[in-house]
């Protein structure tokens, strides 16, 4: 069953730019550290006008993560047309797209892990836990779906390794535990999709 992707509202100049400040701030200082005057100073707007685009704090949040998304899931497509034909190759495209993605745009890793982790378990119902998790499902399902057109023996199996391998990858580049951590979870990808390839 495929995961449904929000359809983003398009946003007038002074959202863009509420969106855009919050976006850095978020991702660059966390969400509890940034409140609504930092961000609508940072934006060049009122309080209001922030309020008015968005509702609240929380709703700019989750807008902040499905913007994000959609940006990974279009850079994610580019690579991924580059090579048409099923396989391994299709498969590793997702590292590859991540390894392109992620100096830039992912320093400090995972704005869905990192926004589910700051939030925390005391705060049940709070609209970022579906969000990470629908951004979470449909990188799984498209794994899946990789593996399947791969002809990997085991699609279920091998797409939850991949995803291992992904998440793993991900987070030790925002705890910078070692270097170049993409690269190392490509390797390893690669040799069990070539191992799964020649049973």
């Amino acid at each position: 069953m495929a995961v449904p992707i929000p359809e983003l509202t398009p946003l007038t100049p002074g959202a863009s730019r509420v969106l855009d400040a919050a976006s850095a701030l978020f991702y660059e200082r966390g969400i509890h550290a940034v409140g609504v005057d930092t961000i609508a100073e940072a934006a060049g707007v009122t309080k209001k006008t922030l309020y008015d685009r968005f509702g609240s704090k929380e709703v700019l949040v989750v807008s902040y993560l499905q913007h994000r998304d959609a940006r990974w899931r279009a850079h994610v497509a580019e690579h991924l047309a580059r090579l048409p034909d099923p396989g391994a190759e299709r498969i590793l495209a997702i590292f590859d797209a991540a390894i392109s993605w992620s100096d830039v745009n992912s320093p400090k890793g995972c704005s869905a892990i990192n926004a589910r982790a700051e939030i925390g378990d005391g705060h049940d119902g709070h609209p970022v836990f579906p969000e990470v998790a629908r951004q979470k499902s449909w990188l799984l399902e498209l794994f899946a779906e990789l593996c399947q057109e791969a002809g990997v023996s085991n699609p279920e199996k091998m797409s939850q390794a991949m995803m291992l391998l992904y998440e793993g990858a991900i987070v030790t580049v925002g705890m910078e535990t070692f270097d170049r951590p993409w690269d190392s979870a490509r390797n390893l990808a690669r040799m069990m999709l070539e191992q799964d390839r020649a049973h």
